[in-house]
């Protein structure tokens, strides 16, 4: 019987062994496992980062593009978005006191159109311009916005609508104005004289038939 008691505890001291060796070797693999994973994380986060810093340096490359070199190139981008924008205020303000007048039928809403240039680019310009103008302007902008959104992350393109969108909105309120003045679709920034009646193609014209 002592044989045999010494022969099971040599088979159970064996066994125990023989599973604490499987339980070290499993935590060994795990922790190879954890640390390749890691690994990878810490990789990716990386290309990440530096995917976010290609983003950022295009986007300002871009917004730099074209300026004079001792301004870094950013001072003529805001000039011509200032410029721009301080010319659809002229036409706005030689306008301005058409926002008061009563709506006839067929007018068109400078309320709605501001607001749907606003809110939508480009896009909000049909509500009022001309065709000619508005539409390769509307599709030129959602080929843009779709690329560059896939690219460019959201935060970065704030500062840049914060600045396109309310020049937008102007150049709505205006297409509008000039609409019900000139009883017609205008174009608001290319020269109306060629193959139109000069008369509809200013946006200080007075409507025919209306006080003439």
């Amino acid at each position: 019987m002592p044989d045999d008691d010494d022969e099971l505890r040599a088979r159970l001291d064996a066994l125990a062994a023989e599973v604490k060796a499987e339980d070290v070797a499993r935590r060994r693999v795990r922790a190879e496992a954890e640390a390749r994973v890691r690994a990878q994380r810490a990789r990716q986060q990386a290309e990440r980062d530096e995917l976010r810093e290609r983003q950022a340096a295009i986007v300002t490359g871009k917004a730099r593009k074209g300026g004079s070199e001792a301004e870094g190139g950013r001072g003529r981008d805001r000039g011509g978005d200032l410029e721009t924008a301080l010319v659809l205020a002229k036409k706005a303000g030689d306008a301005k006191h058409e926002l008061t007048k009563p709506r006839e039928a067929g007018d068109k809403s400078w309320l709605v159109s501001g607001g749907l240039s606003f809110f939508f680019g480009p896009l909000g310009w049909l509500y009022a311009g001309a065709w000619r103008e508005t539409i390769p302007a509307a599709a030129m902008y959602l080929i843009v916005a779709s690329i560059v959104a896939k690219i460019v992350p959201m935060f970065l393109l704030m500062p840049v609508l914060m600045v396109v969108l309310p020049i937008s909105g102007v150049a709505g309120v205006v297409y509008a104005i000039g609409h019900n003045r000139a009883g017609q679709r205008i174009r608001l920034f290319g020269d109306d004289d060629k193959g139109e009646d000069p008369r509809i193609g200013k946006l200080g014209a007075g409507r025919p038939g209306k006080g003439e």
